[in-house]
Protein backbone atom coordinates (compact mmCIF):
# COMPACT_ATOMS: atom_id res chain seq x y z
CA UNK A 1 0.00 0.00 0.00
CA UNK A 2 1.18 3.30 -1.31
CA UNK A 3 1.44 6.46 1.22
CA UNK A 4 -0.52 9.27 0.46
CA UNK A 5 1.65 11.40 1.21
CA UNK A 6 5.78 12.00 -0.58
CA UNK A 7 8.53 12.88 0.65
CA UNK A 8 8.29 16.09 -0.83
CA UNK A 9 5.04 17.00 1.61
CA UNK A 10 4.92 18.49 4.38
CA UNK A 11 2.74 16.17 5.96
CA UNK A 12 5.45 13.27 5.52
CA UNK A 13 7.26 14.75 8.14
CA UNK A 14 5.82 13.75 11.86
CA UNK A 15 4.47 16.31 13.70
CA UNK A 16 4.99 16.55 17.82
CA UNK A 17 2.57 14.64 19.68
CA UNK A 18 0.50 16.22 22.49
CA UNK A 19 2.15 15.71 26.26
CA UNK A 20 5.40 14.41 24.89
CA UNK A 21 7.51 16.76 26.58
CA UNK A 22 8.99 15.10 29.80
CA UNK A 23 7.04 15.86 33.07
CA UNK A 24 9.38 16.95 35.77
CA UNK A 25 8.62 17.80 39.62
CA UNK A 26 11.05 20.67 39.74
CA UNK A 27 9.44 23.88 39.93
CA UNK A 28 10.57 27.34 39.46
CA UNK A 29 11.76 28.59 43.04
CA UNK A 30 11.23 32.47 41.67
CA UNK A 31 14.14 33.29 44.54
CA UNK A 32 14.04 36.76 42.71
CA UNK A 33 10.07 37.47 43.25
CA UNK A 34 9.00 40.38 45.50
CA UNK A 35 5.85 40.94 48.00
CA UNK A 36 2.88 43.03 46.66
CA UNK A 37 -0.65 43.54 47.07
CA UNK A 38 -3.44 43.87 45.40
CA UNK A 39 -5.21 47.04 45.53
CA UNK A 40 -7.59 46.76 42.22
CA UNK A 41 -8.75 44.50 39.52
CA UNK A 42 -9.72 45.16 36.34
CA UNK A 43 -10.52 42.31 33.12
CA UNK A 44 -7.86 40.05 34.11
CA UNK A 45 -5.14 42.65 34.91
CA UNK A 46 -4.37 43.48 38.13
CA UNK A 47 -2.79 46.83 40.14
CA UNK A 48 -0.50 46.15 42.77
CA UNK A 49 1.38 48.15 45.35
CA UNK A 50 4.88 47.15 45.63
CA UNK A 51 7.17 49.50 47.96
CA UNK A 52 5.20 52.24 47.45
CA UNK A 53 4.69 52.60 43.82
CA UNK A 54 2.06 50.82 41.85
CA UNK A 55 3.02 48.06 39.32
CA UNK A 56 0.17 46.47 36.64
CA UNK A 57 0.52 42.63 36.44
CA UNK A 58 -1.39 39.36 35.32
CA UNK A 59 -1.92 36.16 36.89
CA UNK A 60 1.30 33.43 35.66
CA UNK A 61 -0.65 30.05 34.23
CA UNK A 62 0.63 27.61 37.11
CA UNK A 63 -1.76 29.34 39.45
CA UNK A 64 -4.84 27.75 37.09
CA UNK A 65 -8.00 29.31 38.24
CA UNK A 66 -6.97 30.07 41.55
CA UNK A 67 -8.92 33.74 41.91
CA UNK A 68 -7.32 36.76 43.07
CA UNK A 69 -9.03 39.77 44.63
CA UNK A 70 -8.36 42.84 46.39
CA UNK A 71 -6.27 42.64 49.56
CA UNK A 72 -4.44 39.63 48.27
CA UNK A 73 -1.02 39.62 49.42
CA UNK A 74 1.12 38.27 46.28
CA UNK A 75 4.99 37.27 45.15
CA UNK A 76 5.21 39.06 41.81
CA UNK A 77 8.25 38.38 39.05
CA UNK A 78 9.08 40.03 36.11
CA UNK A 79 8.82 43.76 35.40
CA UNK A 80 8.12 45.33 38.64
CA UNK A 81 9.41 49.09 37.34
CA UNK A 82 5.96 50.51 37.26
CA UNK A 83 6.49 51.90 34.12
CA UNK A 84 4.09 52.07 31.26
CA UNK A 85 3.61 49.04 29.33
CA UNK A 86 5.88 47.33 32.17
CA UNK A 87 3.44 43.86 33.21
CA UNK A 88 4.91 41.64 35.85
CA UNK A 89 3.60 38.02 36.62
CA UNK A 90 1.91 37.32 39.62
CA UNK A 91 3.61 33.94 40.47
CA UNK A 92 2.39 33.17 44.42
CA UNK A 93 -0.76 34.05 46.62
CA UNK A 94 0.20 33.91 50.34
CA UNK A 95 -2.43 32.52 52.47
CA UNK A 96 -5.38 34.51 53.37
CA UNK A 97 -5.53 35.52 56.97
CA UNK A 98 -9.89 36.82 56.24
CA UNK A 99 -11.78 36.18 52.95
CA UNK A 100 -15.44 38.22 52.50
CA UNK A 101 -17.40 35.73 50.53
CA UNK A 102 -20.81 35.99 49.32
CA UNK A 103 -23.24 34.37 46.92
CA UNK A 104 -25.50 35.89 44.13
CA UNK A 105 -28.17 34.20 45.43
CA UNK A 106 -29.58 32.50 48.43
CA UNK A 107 -29.94 29.15 46.29
CA UNK A 108 -26.43 30.39 44.90
CA UNK A 109 -23.94 27.54 45.07
CA UNK A 110 -21.17 28.87 44.20
CA UNK A 111 -18.92 31.31 46.71
CA UNK A 112 -17.40 34.77 45.40
CA UNK A 113 -14.85 36.01 47.47
CA UNK A 114 -15.25 39.94 47.46
CA UNK A 115 -11.89 40.84 49.06
CA UNK A 116 -9.51 39.04 51.67
CA UNK A 117 -7.11 40.26 54.25
CA UNK A 118 -9.23 42.67 55.94
CA UNK A 119 -10.14 42.50 60.03
CA UNK A 120 -13.29 45.23 59.34
CA UNK A 121 -16.59 45.14 57.82
CA UNK A 122 -17.92 48.87 57.64
CA UNK A 123 -21.38 48.27 56.81
CA UNK A 124 -22.92 51.73 55.24
CA UNK A 125 -26.04 52.85 55.43
CA UNK A 126 -28.21 56.15 55.20
CA UNK A 127 -30.56 57.16 57.82
CA UNK A 128 -32.84 58.77 54.88
CA UNK A 129 -32.56 58.78 50.94
CA UNK A 130 -32.44 55.95 50.84
CA UNK A 131 -34.23 54.68 53.73
CA UNK A 132 -32.69 52.08 55.45
CA UNK A 133 -32.34 48.29 54.85
CA UNK A 134 -32.26 46.44 58.29
CA UNK A 135 -32.48 42.94 56.28
CA UNK A 136 -29.36 43.70 54.04
CA UNK A 137 -27.60 45.52 57.22
CA UNK A 138 -28.37 41.43 59.23
CA UNK A 139 -26.91 39.94 55.93
CA UNK A 140 -23.64 41.96 55.79
CA UNK A 141 -23.31 41.34 59.54
CA UNK A 142 -24.16 37.52 59.08
CA UNK A 143 -20.96 37.21 56.47
CA UNK A 144 -19.07 39.56 58.58
CA UNK A 145 -19.06 37.23 61.62
CA UNK A 146 -18.81 34.25 59.41
CA UNK A 147 -15.55 35.73 58.16
CA UNK A 148 -14.30 36.57 61.46
CA UNK A 149 -14.30 40.45 60.77
CA UNK A 150 -15.26 42.63 63.17
CA UNK A 151 -18.18 44.15 61.75
CA UNK A 152 -18.83 48.53 62.13
CA UNK A 153 -22.07 50.42 61.57
CA UNK A 154 -21.55 53.64 59.96
CA UNK A 155 -24.76 55.87 59.61
CA UNK A 156 -24.97 58.33 57.38
CA UNK A 157 -26.99 61.57 56.70
CA UNK A 158 -27.94 61.63 60.38
CA UNK A 159 -29.03 65.53 59.47
CA UNK A 160 -32.14 63.83 57.66
CA UNK A 161 -33.00 61.33 60.19
CA UNK A 162 -32.72 60.20 64.39
CA UNK A 163 -29.83 57.37 64.50
CA UNK A 164 -31.51 55.84 66.75
CA UNK A 165 -34.39 54.52 65.52
CA UNK A 166 -32.00 52.29 63.60
CA UNK A 167 -29.23 51.95 66.60
CA UNK A 168 -31.72 50.48 69.00
CA UNK A 169 -32.07 47.31 66.88
CA UNK A 170 -28.47 47.17 66.99
CA UNK A 171 -27.60 47.98 70.54
CA UNK A 172 -28.04 44.20 72.01
CA UNK A 173 -25.95 42.62 69.41
CA UNK A 174 -22.83 44.53 70.70
CA UNK A 175 -22.37 46.02 67.14
CA UNK A 176 -19.86 49.41 67.50
CA UNK A 177 -21.32 52.22 65.93
CA UNK A 178 -20.56 56.12 64.25
CA UNK A 179 -23.05 58.81 62.78
CA UNK A 180 -21.77 60.54 60.26
CA UNK A 181 -23.09 63.84 57.77
CA UNK A 182 -22.40 65.55 55.07
CA UNK A 183 -19.64 68.42 55.77
CA UNK A 184 -19.82 66.85 59.21
CA UNK A 185 -16.60 66.16 61.51
CA UNK A 186 -15.07 62.10 60.49
CA UNK A 187 -13.29 62.05 64.07
CA UNK A 188 -14.94 58.88 65.34
CA UNK A 189 -15.19 57.39 62.02
CA UNK A 190 -11.02 57.84 62.05
CA UNK A 191 -10.36 56.01 65.15
CA UNK A 192 -12.70 53.30 64.26
CA UNK A 193 -10.48 53.05 61.45
CA UNK A 194 -6.94 53.89 62.33
CA UNK A 195 -4.30 50.90 61.80
CA UNK A 196 -6.90 48.51 60.33
CA UNK A 197 -8.05 47.20 56.62
CA UNK A 198 -11.93 47.58 56.50
CA UNK A 199 -13.99 47.43 53.72
CA UNK A 200 -16.65 49.64 53.03
CA UNK A 201 -19.75 48.29 51.75
CA UNK A 202 -23.67 49.56 51.54
CA UNK A 203 -25.88 50.24 49.02
CA UNK A 204 -25.45 52.65 45.97
CA UNK A 205 -26.75 56.03 46.89
CA UNK A 206 -25.83 55.94 50.84
CA UNK A 207 -22.89 57.67 50.84
CA UNK A 208 -19.86 55.62 50.53
CA UNK A 209 -17.51 57.49 48.09
CA UNK A 210 -18.42 60.65 49.74
CA UNK A 211 -16.64 59.13 52.87
CA UNK A 212 -14.14 57.95 51.04
CA UNK A 213 -13.44 60.75 49.55
CA UNK A 214 -13.32 63.17 52.89
CA UNK A 215 -10.93 60.05 54.13
CA UNK A 216 -8.79 60.23 51.25
CA UNK A 217 -8.80 63.67 49.00
CA UNK A 218 -6.68 61.92 46.69
CA UNK A 219 -9.56 59.37 45.87
CA UNK A 220 -11.47 61.30 43.61
CA UNK A 221 -14.32 58.41 43.78
CA UNK A 222 -17.23 59.25 41.82
CA UNK A 223 -20.26 60.35 43.89
CA UNK A 224 -23.74 59.28 42.64
CA UNK A 225 -27.19 60.68 43.60
CA UNK A 226 -30.32 58.79 44.60
CA UNK A 227 -33.43 58.21 42.09
CA UNK A 228 -36.53 60.22 43.43
CA UNK A 229 -38.34 57.47 42.24
CA UNK A 230 -37.46 54.22 42.66
CA UNK A 231 -35.28 55.44 46.30
CA UNK A 232 -32.38 53.79 45.15
CA UNK A 233 -28.52 55.19 44.16
CA UNK A 234 -26.73 55.15 40.92
CA UNK A 235 -23.95 52.83 40.81
CA UNK A 236 -20.72 54.84 40.86
CA UNK A 237 -17.64 52.43 41.83
CA UNK A 238 -17.68 49.24 39.51
CA UNK A 239 -14.60 47.22 41.43
CA UNK A 240 -13.14 47.23 44.81
CA UNK A 241 -10.36 49.94 44.99
CA UNK A 242 -7.88 49.36 48.45
CA UNK A 243 -6.73 52.56 49.54
CA UNK A 244 -3.95 54.04 52.08
CA UNK A 245 -5.30 56.14 54.60
CA UNK A 246 -3.21 59.30 55.33
CA UNK A 247 -0.09 59.35 57.18
CA UNK A 248 -0.10 55.09 56.93
CA UNK A 249 -3.03 54.85 59.59
CA UNK A 250 -4.48 52.49 57.83
CA UNK A 251 -6.17 50.94 54.68
CA UNK A 252 -9.69 51.12 53.31
CA UNK A 253 -11.03 49.08 50.38
CA UNK A 254 -14.05 50.94 48.61
CA UNK A 255 -16.66 48.41 46.86
CA UNK A 256 -19.28 48.64 44.77
CA UNK A 257 -22.78 49.27 45.96
CA UNK A 258 -24.63 46.05 46.60
CA UNK A 259 -27.90 45.46 46.20
CA UNK A 260 -28.27 41.79 47.72
CA UNK A 261 -25.76 39.72 49.56
CA UNK A 262 -26.66 36.03 48.93
CA UNK A 263 -25.74 33.69 51.92
CA UNK A 264 -25.84 30.26 51.25
CA UNK A 265 -22.19 29.53 52.46
CA UNK A 266 -22.63 30.23 56.22
CA UNK A 267 -23.44 27.42 58.53
CA UNK A 268 -25.73 27.82 61.73
CA UNK A 269 -23.04 26.99 64.08
CA UNK A 270 -19.90 28.63 62.42
CA UNK A 271 -22.72 32.32 63.14
CA UNK A 272 -23.57 31.81 67.19
CA UNK A 273 -19.09 30.83 67.68
CA UNK A 274 -19.00 34.64 67.09
CA UNK A 275 -21.53 34.78 70.45
CA UNK A 276 -18.97 32.88 72.79
CA UNK A 277 -21.96 33.69 75.30
CA UNK A 278 -24.84 32.68 73.26
CA UNK A 279 -22.34 29.84 72.13
CA UNK A 280 -21.62 28.37 75.32
CA UNK A 281 -25.82 27.81 76.30
CA UNK A 282 -25.89 25.72 73.19
CA UNK A 283 -23.63 23.03 74.50
CA UNK A 284 -26.79 20.65 75.40
CA UNK A 285 -28.52 21.72 72.53
CA UNK A 286 -29.63 18.35 70.54
CA UNK A 287 -27.63 17.53 67.48
CA UNK A 288 -28.35 18.94 64.24
CA UNK A 289 -30.42 21.73 66.55
CA UNK A 290 -30.07 25.29 64.32
CA UNK A 291 -30.82 27.43 68.11
CA UNK A 292 -33.72 28.96 65.50
CA UNK A 293 -37.03 29.93 66.80
CA UNK A 294 -38.63 27.08 65.96
CA UNK A 295 -36.05 24.50 67.68
CA UNK A 296 -37.16 22.11 70.12
CA UNK A 297 -35.54 22.05 73.09
CA UNK A 298 -32.79 24.89 72.08
CA UNK A 299 -30.16 25.59 75.00
CA UNK A 300 -31.36 29.11 74.13
CA UNK A 301 -34.54 29.02 75.40
CA UNK A 302 -33.48 27.08 78.06
CA UNK A 303 -30.94 29.95 79.01
CA UNK A 304 -33.66 32.46 78.49
CA UNK A 305 -36.53 30.76 80.64
CA UNK A 306 -33.70 30.27 83.68
CA UNK A 307 -32.97 34.13 83.47
CA UNK A 308 -29.00 33.83 82.16
CA UNK A 309 -30.01 35.12 79.03
CA UNK A 310 -31.05 38.61 77.89
CA UNK A 311 -33.96 37.71 75.56
CA UNK A 312 -34.01 41.04 73.28
CA UNK A 313 -29.71 39.25 72.42
CA UNK A 314 -30.93 35.80 71.83
CA UNK A 315 -33.98 37.63 69.41
CA UNK A 316 -31.68 39.62 67.71
CA UNK A 317 -29.43 36.44 66.90
CA UNK A 318 -31.99 34.60 65.84
CA UNK A 319 -32.95 37.87 63.41
CA UNK A 320 -29.64 37.38 61.92
CA UNK A 321 -29.75 33.36 61.79
CA UNK A 322 -32.90 34.05 59.85
CA UNK A 323 -31.35 36.61 57.16
CA UNK A 324 -29.69 33.74 55.75
CA UNK A 325 -32.75 32.17 53.88
CA UNK A 326 -35.27 35.86 54.65
CA UNK A 327 -35.98 36.91 51.24
CA UNK A 328 -33.89 40.76 51.17
CA UNK A 329 -37.29 42.40 49.75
Amino acid sequence: MTSRYTDQDIEHYDRPRRRTRPRTKDRPTYDDAVDGVVVTVDRGRYTLLLDGHKVMAMKARPLGRKGVVVGDRVRVVGDTTGDDGSLARIVEVHERITTLRRTADDDDPVERVIVSNADQLVIVTALADPEPQPRLIDRALVAAYDAGMQPLLCLTKADLADPETLLVTYRSLGVPWVVTQRGGDLTDLRAQLHERTSVMVGSSGVGKSTLVNALVPTAYRDVGHVNAVTGRGRHTSTSAFMLALPDNEGWIIDTPGIRSFGLAHVQPEHLIEAFPDLDEMTEDCPRGCTHGTDEPECGLDDAVQAGTADPVRVESFRRLLAARSEPLY
